[in-house]
């Protein structure tokens, strides 16, 4: 009894004999679920944070270098993922979350100019090469070198938005409702991940992102106290 993938005959086995199923019968099951609920998710993961700049028409605070670097590292991720044929459940955030960056680097770029001629290269350079690596089509040895990156674009991704927040002793226009979802999500692919049996680089990579997320999540709850004070008084 398949679905989507997802075997359930194990479970609706033990559950009409009366018996709850066993733990090498659920977990892989529930894994399963949790992979296509965070592939779900994905798709509105960023849209507080772009909804929240466009309802402020600003940027105050964000870190473009750091939008742009996730970008990179969502791309890597999709194509490695795409490379080695893996379950749909254990990568299909990935693409939407790829989608939404893009969209978000966009109206940051939109709201920061005039762009300076850098910008400009960076963006036109990443359109030339990111079809390639997504298709996939670079040498097997590059490819793996390329995947062992991306954990430190992931986290060189994070480092100056979570220096510029500890400088500003302010997260500006950072969304609480993504920096959460990017939290939990990352903590639901640690145990997703485990479960798919996926390379340790992968999971090196989850890993990466629950305590960079989690380190930006504790900033936005931080840093947001005190202003909230200090409107309380000046009412």
């Amino acid at each position: 009894m398949k679905y989507l993938g997802i075997d359930f005959s194990c479970a609706v086995e033990s559950l009409r004999h009366g018996h709850f199923p066993e733990k090498n019968c659920l977990l892989p099951l529930i894994s399963k679920l949790l992979g296509y609920a965070i592939v779900a998710a994905s798709t509105t993961v960023k849209l507080p944070q772009i909804l929240k700049i466009l309802k402020h028409k600003s940027v105050r605070g964000l870190s473009m270098i750091s939008f742009e670097l996730e970008v990179i590292g969502y791309t890597i991720a999709l194509a490695y993922c795409l490379y080695k044929g893996m379950a749909f459940s254990a990568y299909g955030e990935l693409l939407f979350l790829l989608i939404q960056a893009i969209i978000l680097v966009a109206i940051i770029y939109y709201y920061s100019r005039p762009l300076n001629t850098f910008t400009w290269i960076r963006a036109l350079l990443y359109c030339a090469v990111a079809p390639t690596i997504l298709a996939g089509q670079i040498d097997p040895f590059l490819f793996e070198a390329l995947y062992a990156s991306q954990h430190a674009i992931f986290l060189f991704a994070r480092i100056p938005q979570i220096w510029q927040n500890f400088s500003n002793k302010s997260t500006g226009e950072l969304s609480f409702l993504t920096s959460f979802m990017n939290f939990a999500g990352s903590n639901v692919r640690v145990f997703t991940t485990i479960q798919e049996n996926a390379p340790y680089s992968v999971l090196l990579g989850y890993a990466i992102g629950c305590a960079t997320n989690f380190a930006i999540l504790s900033q936005i709850v931080l840093y947001q106290k005190p202003q909230v004070e200090k409107e309380k008084k000046t009412k």
